[in-house]
Order: structure tokens, then C-alpha cells, then sequence
């Protein structure tokens, strides 16, 4: 992959907007799904991804500004010329540390020694080991699922670089940042393939809140249903359940539906904490006269020393 800054299209001195701005542009750009005919766009799309990961991420951006990484992400060869190191080619070859055109190391070190020798490598003639052929690179994929497809672990399709689709099941405890190795999902290389890292993004959701594993809801209920107790349906991420709400219950009573949560890593799943809200209506005639007739006289503000 070349600088990923000239990949991004932005300065080295870009801002985080700037970076994300640029990428967003291209990814929709490069999409595998809107370039099924150009396979050339799932390579560029790819490229702009990983420069994209690295330049989000502030260590390892100050680490390649450094030159201590390549643009992959590796630590830099200490004979690289400018910190880029060798890189894979996936013509047998190598690229960078010697400027324009890539060089065929193997041939290079054949000449040298007079052949690669029983130990299978270029060093095989003074009984060294050589190095295993490298892996092709690895591709970064982001995938951004629903609140209530993380809290259930229900199943997402993702698209590759190469266009083709798979079926992920979301690991439990999943959040926002988590990250899934697909096992050779990545480039090719003369060691095998590379991985796929599908980093997690979970959407906000309209009224339920995540608290670990639990889930939070404010429920609004009638003041008649809060006076004379009632049974009403709640939604949940698994979908509505009856509530039964005792007689007298205040506004911020908090009730417990047991295992209603997100998943958890050890097992089982939270609970959803339901808080009860006392929706009172505007203007009401009926209510205003039930109120002149009954007097609460308790000290309901004791507790606040007023």
C-alpha cells in the first residue's frame, strides 16, 4: 500500500475531520457493492481502508510519522531506506527501500551464494533457516450493526473485498470498537492469505440506553395505571412482554425484567431496567376537579430539608 496520507488524498498535517471526511468520500466511492464490474475498485477500496485504520488510530499514525511502521502497519526493516522496510509483492517480488521498480530478492541471493542450498532458503548454504514465505496483508472491513441485532447476536452479512458475502454471528458482550479475525478473509500472498478484521460499530438506539449489560427504558404510564397498579405491555429487544406495575407506584420506580439484556462474555445475559414515568395530559377538566376534591397532605419534600 503506498503513504497512506497520498492514498486518503489529504496532507500529513490533516486533522481527525479532515481524515474522516476524506475516507467516507472514497469508501463510498470504492464500495465493492456499487463496483461489481471493476475489480480494481475492491483493491483501492481495501488500500484506503487500512490507511484510513491507521491514520484513526493516533499511535500508530505518530509511529509511521516516525517511520517505526510501514503503511501496513509493520515494523519497519532497520535497512529500509525513508522507514518503509520490504513489503510483499504478490508477483514474488518486493517493493520499496530500493525506490521505482520492485527487485527479485531470490534471484539476487542466488547469485551470491551459488544457490539457495539444502536449508530451502538464500542463507541455506551457511545451515541458517529461512525466513517462512509472508502472509498477504490483511483487509480492514467496518460494520455497523443495529442496537438490537448487538443486544441478541443476531446474524450480519458482510461484503468483501472480493466481493463476495458471509454470514457473521456478533460475539457476545459485542460493543462499539470490537474487532473479528476472518481467518484467511484477506489478501493473497505467497504464504497464504491474509486476514479480514471487521471492526463493530453499534448504532444508538431511540429510547433504549446500554448500561454494561443491562438496558435502561423510561416507560411512560397513565396516572391511573400508576394508582390502581396495571399490567401493560413494554417493549424489549426480544421483542414486547407484559409488565405488571403495582398499585401507588411513583414516577422513577425502577422494575427489573430479568434476562432482557445485552449478552454477556461469561455467560447469560443483563437484565432491562424499566423506569416508570407518570405521563400526567395537559389541560385536563376531569383531572383538575379530581385534584380540588383530594388533598395529599403528607411532607413529600421532607427528605430535601424544605
Amino acid at each position: 500500500m503506498a503513504d497512506p496520507y497520498s492514498t486518503l488524498g489529504v496532507a500529513k498535517n490533516a486533522g481527525e475531520a479532515e481524515i474522516k471526511s476524506a475516507y467516507r468520500k472514497l469508501a463510498k466511492e470504492l464500495h465493492p457493492d456499487r463496483n461489481k464490474e471493476n475489480p480494481k475498485a475492491a483493491e483501492k477500496f481495501s488500500d484506503v481502508t487500512k490507511a484510513y485504520d491507521l491514520l484513526s488510530d493516533k499511535e500508530k499514525r505518530a509511529q509511521f510519522d516516525r517511520g517505526e511502521i510501514d503503511a501496513e502497519g509493520n515494523p519497519a526493516m532497520p535497512f529500509g531506506y525513508g522507514g518503509g522496510g520490504f513489503r510483499g509483492d504478490p508477483r514474488g517480488g518486493a517493493q520499496g527501500g530500493f525506490g521505482g521498480e520492485g527487485a527479485d530478492f531470490g534471484d539476487i541471493f542466488e547469485g551470491l551464494f551459488g544457490g539457495r542450498g539444502g536449508g530451502g532458503g538464500p542463507f541455506g548454504g551457511f545451515g541458517g533457516r529461512s525466513a517462512p514465505p509472508p502472509k498477504g496483508a490483511n483487509v480492514a472491513y467496518r460494520l455497523s450493526v443495529s442496537f438490537l441485532d448487538a443486544a441478541t447476536q443476531a446474524m450480519q452479512r458482510i461484503t468483501l473485498a472480493d466481493g463476495k458475502t458471509i454470514d457473521l454471528k456478533l460475539p457476545a458482550g459485542v460493543e462499539t470498537g470490537t474487532q473479528m479475525r476472518l481467518a484467511g478473509k484477506g489478501q493473497p500472498g505467497p504464504g497464504g492469505n491474509g486476514d479480514g478484521i471487521v471492526t463493530i460499530t453499534v448504532k444508538d438506539h431511540p429510547f433504549f440506553e446500554r448500561d454494561g449489560a443491562n438496558i435502561r427504558l423510561d416507560l411512560p404510564v397513565t396516572l391511573g395505571e400508576a394508582v390502581k397498579g396495571a399490567k401493560v405491555k413494554v417493549p424489549t429487544v426480544d421483542g414486547p412482554v407484559m409488565l405488571s406495575i403495582p398499585a401507588g407506584s411513583s414516577s422513577g420506580r425502577v422494575m427489573r425484567l430479568k434476562g432482557k439484556g445485552f449478552s454477556q462474555k461469561g455467560g447469560g445475559r443483563g437484565d432491562q431496567l424499566v423506569r416508570l414515568m407518570v405521563d400526567l395530559p395537559k389541560e385536563d377538566a376531569g383531572l383538575a376537579k379530581l385534584v380540588d376534591e383530594w388533598t395529599d397532605t403528607r411532607p413529600v419534600r421532607a427528605d430535601l430539608g424544605v
